[in-house]
């Protein structure tokens, strides 16, 4: 479950053109666009301006390069050319990439346009929360202690935390070991040494917590119909902390 410096540092390499997507993405402008229009605008930006491979597309048969998981989709939604980002939305777009065969993973939830304080509120502290859980992270510490503060913050501020996915492993292969929830107690779980890579990636809902399916076998939405957000990172254990692998230029100060 470690990876050697030199491979921390390919994966950094994975992670830095993963973060320039984003950064991509948000210089353009989402609304009036279909998820499909999306996937494959970030399709051409990996492939023909990064020289990466969408590791997304193909996996356990998956026809796209990423997930847009709108508003009351909790994750794995699947772009379509009939859902079109309107006014008041919240998507979340969940990329991959591979470079140097070592894999980046990172999600974002964006506001399309005016969005209503509810729908921010929520937004804002599923990003907080990721936060909270990136700074448990330093060998020694547990991955309770990772779910723990996620948990915390998001039960104080009112929301609930899907329970069904987790953050995971990752390196050579998308899904490794370890698994790594979003709740749990201080102390518990699988001790963190220096150089394990994974993802934290916390789902939060306005309502209770179960989700469900759909025919599709991907996309799965919140049983009540509120809202739910996302935001994920990969993250490499340090001598002394914590790396983001998939920091994007605007977070530079929440790392430091």
């Amino acid at each position: 479950m470690t990876k050697t410096p030199a491979e921390i540092e390919l994966m950094a390499e994975a992670g830095r053109l993963l973060a320039s997507v984003f950064t991509h993405l948000d210089g353009l402008t989402l609304a009036g666009l279909s998820t499909l229009q999306i996937d494959a605008l970030v399709e051409t930006f990996i492939i023909d301006q990064l020289q990466a491979r969408p590791a997304s597309k193909g996996q356990y048969g998956y026809g796209f390069v990423l997930n847009s998981s709108r508003n009351q989709v909790v994750c794995h939604g699947v772009p379509s050319a009939d859902e079109i980002l309107r006014d008041g939305d919240i998507v979340n777009l969940d990329i991959t990439l591979e470079k140097h065969g070592f894999i980046a993973d990172s999600s974002k939830t964006y506001l399309i346009g005016e969005v209503a304080r509810p729908a921010r509120r929520l937004v804002q502290t599923t990003y907080e929360a990721l936060w909270k859980g990136i700074r448990a992270v330093r060998p020694g510490a547990t991955l309770g202690d990772i779910g723990h503060a996620i948990e915390r913050h998001a039960t104080r501020n009112g929301y609930s935390i899907v329970r069904d996915f987790c953050g995971h492993g990752i390196g050579r292969e998308m899904h490794e070991a370890p698994q790594v929830l979003h709740f749990g107690k201080p102390g518990t779980g699988m001790k963190l040494r220096e150089g394990m890579v994974f993802t934290i990636e916390p789902m939060l809902n306005q309502g209770r917590r179960t989700v469900a399916t759909l025919d599709d076998g991907w996309t799965v939405v919140t049983t009540d119909g509120k809202l739910s957000a996302q935001f994920e990172h990969t993250v490499a254990v340090t001598r002394d902390g914590v790396r983001v692998l998939t920091l994007r230029p605007d977070e530079a100060r929440l790392a430091a």
